[in-house]
């Protein structure tokens, strides 16, 4: 924790009762006599109780007394000369309200985040500043808008979680000297306006099918050198050829098919068609001549 000086405001390192002064002697002493005088009822205004998780900081005669926050349990006042404040020592939350910023390149996102601060120092919640809670509540908001402003839209997008701790790290140096201890600062929500949603919803489309393209490309290339390289292995034995048409069968018999369509190769139909074109070229037969009666 950084040292603290007089112009700060309270600190207990510095803070002592001091006299109270001829006049301030003699109020207590009228008030503790006043409250002899009215026992027990008096009893029932100069006993207090503060529950575990509370704190309470008494004022006797506008000066802060000695020893620092009272609690928990039972404390002591004098009527009329003191007056005390119950301090909540819990963990409290709130939601930053939706803030409109405009990000380092100019674009209008709405943000919203969750702040979770605790009060460590009850005292000097009470002397240091009016109302904790709500100026802790306004400066997370004062301090959101700042730090994003400074970011780009896709900084604000994918870097919640630095941008989340650097807002912790300075509410919590800022709040220190009024005794509130920022513990976590989260990032809800980025809303961007439709039109934006919109185009980056195109433009990650169009990247994808640029994407897909390309691997769809690279697909082909590969498959036609594996063809190939396929069809030099077949070239170099054309027994291949035969025993990959019996695996083609073999493939297609396994799954119980009622047609099967079996290729034939050219050298098999070659005799078949030269014994149609022997049968089509023979010389032209003359027909038997009939005589005349």
């Amino acid at each position: 924790m950084r040292p603290r000086n007089e112009e700060l405001g309270y600190n207990s390192a510095n803070a002592s009762e001091g006299g109270y002064g001829c006049c301030g002697i003699i109020l207590m002493a009228l008030s503790f006599l006043l409250m002899l005088a009215t026992l027990p009822v008096s009893i029932f205004m100069c006993i207090k109780v503060v529950q575990e998780y509370e704190r309470a900081v008494i004022f006797r005669l506008g000066r802060l007394m000695s020893g620092g926050a009272k609690g928990p349990g039972l404390f002591f006042i004098l009527p009329c000369t003191d007056t005390y404040i119950k301090v909540d020592l819990r963990t409290v939350s709130f939601d930053v309200p939706p803030q409109e910023i405009l990000s380092k390149d100019s674009v209008t996102v709405a943000v919203d985040a969750v702040v979770y601060f605790r009060i460590f120092d009850p005292t000097m919640s009470v002397t240091n500043v009016a109302d904790a809670n709500r100026s802790t509540k306004l400066l997370a908001q004062t301090t959101l808008r700042n730090v994003l402003g400074t970011k780009n839209m896709t900084d604000i997008l994918v870097d919640r979680e630095q941008i989340s701790h650097y807002m912790q790290t300075s509410l919590d140096a800022a709040t220190d000297v009024w005794g509130v201890k920022v513990e976590r600062v989260e990032v809800k929500d980025v809303r961007l306006p439709v039109q934006l949603q919109r185009a980056m919803a195109a433009e990650a489309e169009a990247t994808r099918d640029a994407r897909a393209k390309v691997i769809a490309a690279e697909g082909e290339q590969n498959a036609s050198r594996a063809f190939k390289e396929a069809a030099d292995v077949i070239s170099s034995s054309p027994a291949a050829l035969q025993l990959r048409y019996m695996q083609t069968l073999s493939q297609i018999a396994s799954e119980k098919n009622s047609t099967i369509v079996f290729p034939l190769p050219i050298e098999f139909m070659k005799g078949f068609m030269n014994m149609t074109q022997g049968s089509s070229d023979p010389g032209m037969v003359k027909a038997p001549s009939v005589s005349k009666l």
